[in-house]
């Protein structure tokens, strides 16, 4: 067998440390390694699988649509692209509105900026994002994010990307002592970063959770809406991550109603639950029609393609047939129960956040009563990182970023296996020196 190491670039690590076991398989909420060690998956790999590993009925229809027809460019109609479109508008209730493909969250993004500068009629209008986001590593969506690791490789003003601090009530920039205090300095801060840039074209937030660990304030979506409809301005959602049920909702705007509804919305990972690459950008009524009369110049050869976009429609299926989104809200009601129980018990756990769904945030501190971070964002104390690879060891696969412990399991876990990695997380973090 081929040693991985020595013939393939990897993301986000150092090349000469990386080091990962070959994964030859998995099934709902485990996968395992050449050696047939088995991971509780508590992360959904990369917050993605959430219909678990090898859902049958995506592979079936991923079968199925290879026999009939492998591919077709854009340039042509295809069954399963037209099914899938209309299953999004369903969804969403975006009602006379467009659907675009692509093939990742970072190209939605893109694209989506796109369409909301041609649609407002400035073809280089100003977008405005959060501080520690994350929208992709493409060139234009590193811009949109406000990561500090990669300002290096794409700067934020030369994309005409303005960025606020974000409604991070835990420790809010704004100095507030309440969630809804912190989620009005935001708006502030947006309302004044769209005065002082008046060609400010579009909003890219996501409305609920994200890599960052930031968890909103459930006052701070709507006001968005309002905010970026009282300015003219396109709100786009970027529910890359959140979409598809992590956070209990089709789409986790949808736990505000209407009061939530943005103008476009960007979707991939959980949209074919990974088992192939596919994203879309889900317009507005509204919004497709002011593009109606224009040529797009834009799109990749790949873009919709058939395979993917039937992988697409049986994962929608999926969704709705196993009732998985009703799941992933009562089972993270009960996920997020557990780790406030598990905060009681562990000092380092300053703050539990999420619970709308199969999402939830573990931030872990030096000193709960300072908040006292264990590292400088987005460093990783090394402790923490020990804890991730004795749970490895232990046959559970958590994901970690900065100081956080990510917890996004696939929405087919069971309610034991959620135990059964709770209680090695709490002996993990009885066992685990801070200092």
């Amino acid at each position: 067998m081929a040693i991985e190491r020595d013939c393939v670039l990897h993301s986000w690590c150092v090349q000469a440390d990386w080091r990962a076991p070959t994964i030859v398989g998995g099934r709902g909420a485990r996968f395992w390694d050449a050696s047939g060690r088995s991971y509780l998956d508590m992360s959904s790999l990369a917050e993605c699988m959430n219909l678990g590993h090898q859902h049958p009925a995506v592979i079936k229809a991923i079968q199925d649509q290879a026999e009939r027809l492998c591919f077709v460019t854009a340039a042509w109609g295809a069954e399963p692209r037209a099914t899938l479109a209309h299953l999004l508008l369903e969804k969403s209730g975006f009602d006379g509105g467009r659907v675009f493909f692509t093939l990742g969250g970072a190209d939605a993004n893109e694209q989506a900026v796109k369409f909301a500068r041609q649609a407002c009629g400035r073809p280089h209008g100003s977008v405005i994002a959060r501080d520690r986001s994350y929208h992709g590593a493409s060139y234009g969506a590193m811009a949109f994010s406000g990561d500090s690791r990669t300002h290096g490789q794409a700067d934020p003003a030369a994309h005409h990307v303005r960025h606020v601090p974000p409604p991070y009530a835990y420790r809010c920039p704004f100095g507030t002592t309440t969630a809804d205090a912190c989620a009005m300095g935001a708006l502030e801060a947006i309302t004044q970063a769209i005065d002082a840039h008046p060609d400010t074209a579009a909003i890219l937030m996501e409305p609920d959770a994200g890599t960052n660990g930031i968890v909103a304030p459930d006052s701070f979506w709507p006001g968005l809406r309002r905010l970026a409809r009282d300015k003219g301005v396109a709100l786009i959602a970027d529910e890359v991550m959140s979409g598809f049920g992590r956070c209990g909702e089709w789409f986790a705007w949808q736990r505000h109603g209407e009061a939530g509804r943005p103008d476009l919305m960007t979707l991939a990972k959980g949209l074919t639950g990974a088992h192939l690459p596919l994203a879309a950008v889900v317009l507005s009524r509204d919004i497709a029609a002011r593009l109606e009369h224009e040529v797009l110049y834009t799109g990749l050869t790949y873009s919709g393609h058939p395979l993917a976009c039937a992988a697409g429609v049986a994962a929608v299926r999926a969704y709705e047939d196993e009732r998985l989104i009703d799941r992933s809200k009562t089972l993270g009601a009960w996920l997020f129960q557990a780790l406030q129980a598990l905060q009681r018990r562990h000092p380092a756990i300053g703050d539990v956040r999420g619970g709308h769904g199969l999402f939830a945030v573990l931030e872990l501190v030096k000193d709960r009563d300072t908040r006292e971070p264990l590292r400088p964002w987005p460093e990783v104390h090394p402790s923490l990182r020990a804890l991730v690879a004795r749970a490895l060891d232990s046959g559970v696969s958590f994901a970690v970023r900065g100081n956080l412990i990510l917890l996004a399991p696939p929405l087919v876990i069971e309610q034991s296996e959620l135990g059964e990695a709770l209680d090695l997380l709490d002996r993990l973090l009885g066992d685990t020196e801070w200092s």
